[in-house]
């Protein structure tokens, strides 16, 4: 398999996309090291602390020795200007962007020879709905973080994010159908598989000339231009 032994940590992944990066990682031989607020088989902790971080890295190398990949998926707080505190905006940004920095650090000497990082993103680093600041900040922060960290890891360590659009996981049952699916150019509904696939592409050897880059995985949402009276859309102010 191609991942036979090889050693991952994902970060948020008790569930949704990272539950699924995480089990085809398992599917294809890979040892999985997860850290979650929620319950898990591995390691739970809240990534906002810095010494559950510290915890995490030394639990890792203890078992392992090393890691090939990271992956970062932890979700941050979703709340907007008119209700988030100073605290929360806080902790947004250190499940979003100072975790996934921390961490970097902690394990940049780790990683085997062709290693690599997978940021997760959102569409949202790039547009946004009223009342998401505190998400889309953070989301936009490991974007930024993604190409930097690219360039400081140079020949170490290969280093690109994902930022997904509408992607339906097993926490929501909805069945979607018409507007919602065919709003999307694809007309239908991300799934994790979908971010998973990709992940796994951006860690393989195929995927070894790409480093600091962003791809967006929404189902072409972000390229289609909207205006009032096109694409069946009207706009009601």
């Amino acid at each position: 398999m191609k991942f036979q032994d090889k050693v991952v940590v994902v970060t948020g992944g008790a569930k949704g996309i990272g539950k699924c990066i995480g089990e085809m990682f398992q599917k294809e031989g890979a040892h999985v090291c997860v850290i979650d607020v929620e319950e898990n088989d591995y390691f739970q902790g809240d990534l906002a602390n810095q010494h559950t971080l510290e915890q995490f890295h030394q639990k890792v190398i203890q078992d392992y020795g090393h890691i090939d990949y990271m992956i970062h998926n932890a979700k941050p707080l979703f709340k907007g200007v008119d209700e988030c505190s100073y605290d929360e905006f806080q902790y947004a940004m250190s499940v979003g962007v100072t975790a996934p920095f921390y961490l970097t650090q902690l394990f940049k000497d780790d990683f085997k020879e062709g290693g690599c990082i997978v940021n997760i993103s959102s569409s949202r680093d790039r547009m946004s709905q009223p009342q998401s600041e505190s998400y889309s900040a953070a989301k936009g922060g490991i974007r930024a973080l993604t190409h930097s960290l690219a360039i400081s890891l140079a020949g170490k360590v290969r280093v690109n994010s994902i930022s997904p659009g509408w992607i339906q996981t097993e926490s929501d049952p909805t069945i979607y159908q018409g507007s919602d699916m065919t709003q999307h150019p694809v007309k239908r509904i991300g799934k994790v598989e979908d971010i998973g696939h990709m992940v796994l592409f951006l860690c393989s050897d195929e995927a070894s000339f790409i480093t600091g880059e962003n791809i967006c995985i929404d189902g072409g949402m972000t390229k289609l231009m909207i205006y009032h009276g096109e694409h069946g859309w009207q706009y009601h102010k």
